[in-house]
């Protein structure tokens, strides 16, 4: 009898509790790399917004999508249950950031860029560093971005385009692998010690090409050698063609906040050329963007590396 008293005590729960455990149960067989997974991670915490946290991961998933997804598609890129993206998408609809027009497949409107501008307003270092970026890509004659580090990505918040060099379309809010990318691994160089080692515990490496490095002791030795020359050269580990060179901006405290890199193709720009005549141009740029950063005190001197 206690057996069956025990097999039917589910049955008993109240419903909204069930879907509640649903909707944060990751559907990828690796958990912690489901965005449900990391909310469910945080749903302890009494003052963690768990329906806002849900909302928010339903908006970024649009990001990965050309076409307009449904609810299926949105619950699988998530983890989320279907009932749940199915309550945020009626939420963001009524509040005027997604919209369908046949309540079917959904799409994102014109209003959610104010998320993103708030963003662009408010933080001096997307701000401010736009005409200065885009005097050094005119100089270079290249393609020049400044990103951060957020998680496992950089993430891209100026950009000046010369030329299309990756078969993916970069834009202001773009992420990539932080690993294989010359921005990430001058961020990740210039991280904590601790930060560095958990990133690394983690970090799965994915081979892009056949020059990618997918081994954790290459790439620790790779981001050593970064933090000591001051500079990441990323020669096709992410795309073949696509060669980039990066350097960290600091604010004044000496605190690497950014980085900004400069790419072109490896077919016609040589890896000596990028040192030579694309190092120095990055180096005093990186200085001017950190004065910009603290008006009025002095940044930290920049000292371009001897080429090789």
């Amino acid at each position: 009898m206690s057996t069956g008293r025990t097999r039917s005590t589910p049955k008993r729960r109240p419903k909204r509790r069930e879907e509640d455990h649903r909707e944060a149960a990751p559907r990828d067989a690796d958990s912690r790399l489901t965005p449900a997974a990391r909310i469910e991670s945080l749903a302890g915490d009494p003052s963690f917004m768990t329906s806002l946290a849900r909302g928010l991961t339903v908006i970024e998933a649009f990001s990965g999508n050309r076409h307009r997804p449904t609810t299926a598609v949105l619950s699988a890129q998530t983890g989320l249950s279907r009932a749940a993206v199915r309550r945020c998408l009626y939420t963001l609809k009524r509040l005027g950031f997604v919209d369908s027009d046949d309540e079917r497949h959904f799409y994102l409107r014109p209003s959610v860029l104010s998320l993103g501008y708030s963003y662009l307003y408010s933080t001096p270092l997307a701000n401010a560093t736009q005409p200065v970026l885009e005097r050094v890509s005119r100089l270079l004659r290249e393609s020049c971005s400044i990103a951060t580090l957020e998680g496992d990505d950089i993430v891209y918040v100026a950009r000046s385009p010369v030329t299309r060099i990756m078969s993916v379309d970069l834009r202001i809010g773009s992420r990539l692998p932080a690993f294989c990318t010359s921005m990430g691994r001058v961020l990740l160089a210039n991280t904590t010690p601790e930060k560095l080692r958990v990133y690394i515990a983690r970090l799965t490496l994915k081979r892009y090409t056949d020059r990618t490095i997918v081994s954790k002791e290459k790439l620790l030795r790779s981001l050593q050698t970064v933090k000591r020359a001051g500079y990441a050269i990323v020669d096709q580990e992410l795309e073949i063609g696509l060669l980039s060179i990066a350097v960290p901006v600091w604010d004044s405290s000496g605190t690497v906040v950014a980085a900004l890199n400069a790419s072109t193709h490896a077919q016609r720009v040589s890896r000596q050329d990028v040192q030579t005549r694309f190092l120095p141009a990055l180096l005093a740029t990186a200085q001017e963007l950190s004065l910009l950063l603290a008006p009025g005190v002095g940044a930290r001197s920049f000292v371009p590396p001897a080429a090789h």
